[in-house]
């Protein structure tokens, strides 16, 4: 990626690495004494993989969550020590490509298995892999079935080097869903198939269902990020990522006059606007737009939350900053679109989201800024 000078950059983001240690280590602490790993696919939920896997490690984090192959062969360049799974499995005809880079699939049906073996056996030592069960999520994973016959066919099994029994929750998020009950038991059932094999179920909000859910390791995806894993309640964690973007002009606009493509919002009074250099090519959802009166979403400049009016476009967006006090925003003032005054879960369901899909799909032409390390090491 190309790296945008901050001077010339209508959009900012700025990760706060600091924040992401802070997060990190309090999920440790509630999780204790299981192990807190972290997942970090999709490049680190599009936060920069490099300088965040870096900063989990600094932290103490030491086993890694990645979804594809090709993510894990990048972070193994990163962390040449850490333990690194592979969520999706075992890509076919992939198994030398694993090894070569010392990455664990997490095991999703027999197949996969026989062919781990097999290339283990080939390379002269069995392999460590995890197993993925399914507890009731009904994406990927072994049946308790298709586990229960993985588990009598002998051959298969003295090829694996099993470190790992996962499962996923579907519903964790909302801690009185029984299936988190059901799911908590079903895995309760394969873990008794495989005994003393550490075990893994919880996610971000799983960690807060309690130690019947967090076992021997936890893997934390978007509470590390700033997301929060209780809904409903106070965040616990702080805001990592801080989008901001740059004033390019201030407008007068008379009451009556349409602001941006479609004429969705007319100025109800004489009005005072705010042109942003940010819109959906920098990540800013589309559906922030709002209708023919001021929709749900702000922004926070000049010390006060500013709604966001007509719609967003992909190069820019317009705010009414009409009661803000003259002179308090000029060109160049940057305006919080993300961040500790905004939070990104507020925007998500502003946007009808959630809060992984705004920071995996924040863009690209943004300056991208880490507070916390050395500015050698920005990307």
């Amino acid at each position: 990626m190309t790296r945008v000078p901050e001077h010339l950059a209508g959009a900012i983001l700025t990760i706060d690495l600091e924040a992401l240690k802070s997060n990190w280590k309090l999920l440790a602490e509630k999780a204790r004494p299981a192990e807190t790993g972290a997942a970090v696919k999709g490049n680190a939920y599009g936060l920069g993989i490099a300088p965040v896997a870096r900063t989990l490690w600094d932290a103490g984090c030491r086993s890694f969550f990645v979804a594809r192959p090709i993510e894990g062969e990048e972070l193994r360049a990163i962390l040449p020590e850490a333990v690194i799974y592979v969520l999706d499995g075992l890509f076919p005809g992939q198994a030398e490509f694993y090894a070569i880079h010392d990455l664990r699939p997490a095991l999703i049906s027999i197949e996969e298995a026989q062919e781990w073996a097999a290339f283990g056996r080939v390379y002269g030592r069995k392999l460590p892999c995890a197993l993925h069960v399914d507890t009731g999520i009904n994406r990927l994973g072994f049946s308790l079935a298709d586990l229960e016959t993985l588990l009598s066919d002998n051959f298969t099994m003295e090829g694996l080097n099993v470190t790992l029994l996962m499962s996923h929750l579907a519903c964790a998020d909302e801690p009185r869903h029984p299936l988190n009950e059901r799911q908590r038991e079903a895995f309760a059932q394969a873990r008794a198939l495989l005994p003393g094999i550490p075990a893994s179920l919880a996610n971000s909000a799983g960690i807060f269902l309690g130690e019947d859910f967090t076992h021997d390791l936890v893997r934390p995806g978007i509470a590390l990020y700033g997301g929060n894993p209780l809904p409903g309640s106070e965040n616990p964690m702080k805001p990592v990522a801080h989008l901001e973007g740059a004033v390019m002009q201030v407008r007068h606009v008379k009451q009556g006059e349409p602001v941006g493509y479609g004429a969705t919002w007319d100025a109800p009074r004489p009005s005072r606007i705010a042109i942003l250099g940010a819109g959906y090519k920098d990540g800013v959802p589309r559906a922030l737009s709002s209708r023919s009166v001021n929709g749900p979403a702000q922004v926070f400049i000049g010390g006060k939350r500013c709604p966001v009016i007509g719609r967003i476009s992909m190069d820019m967006m317009a705010i009414d900053i009409t009661d803000l006090t003259p002179h308090s925003v000029v060109r160049g003032t940057r305006a919080e679109l993300i961040g500790p005054n905004i939070a990104i879960d507020d925007v998500a369901s502003w946007a009808g989201t959630i809060s992984y899909e705004l920071l995996t799909r924040l863009g690209s032409r943004y300056a991208r800024l880490y507070a916390g390390i050395e500015s050698e090491q920005q990307v």
